[in-house]
């Protein structure tokens, strides 16, 4: 079980609840598309449905989320990123995610596509 003072998921090295703990309750929002890569990776590894649904594009974004509990994300690591900066609205973010699932490691490795929604980043989907 992650808390507040557990290593944060993302891999910034930061406590979770002043790396991403902070997105996930509200108290802050990502800034750049980098961060809300890293903060979904965490939300998946904390199990944290309503944030993943909240920063996912409406007009993607699926009806309904379930994750796999027998899923474990056990760590991130960031390939490449373009755009999605403080002064931009959109970016990409290509990424390999790690995970455990029935006792065997493995990945997913993905480029998104990012964009800002009202201000706030927002993940739409790979980029094909």
């Amino acid at each position: 079980m992650i808390t507040d003072d557990s290593r944060c998921p993302c891999g910034l090295g930061e406590p979770y609840g002043v790396c991403c703990g902070r997105f996930h309750r509200g108290a802050a929002t990502a800034p750049t598309a980098e961060l809300l890569m890293r903060s979904r990776f965490s939300a998946f590894a904390v199990g944290d449905t309503a944030y993943l649904t909240k920063t996912w594009h409406p007009k993607t974004r699926p009806a309904d989320l379930e994750l796999d509990p027998g899923q474990r994300w056990t760590f991130l690591e960031i390939l490449g990123k373009t755009g999605g900066g403080l002064l931009e609205n959109e970016g990409t973010v290509e990424f390999r995610a790690h995970y455990r699932q029935d006792r065997r490691t493995d990945s997913m490795h993905e480029n998104s596509r990012f964009v800002r929604v009202d201000g706030q980043w927002s993940y739409v989907a790979p980029v094909r």
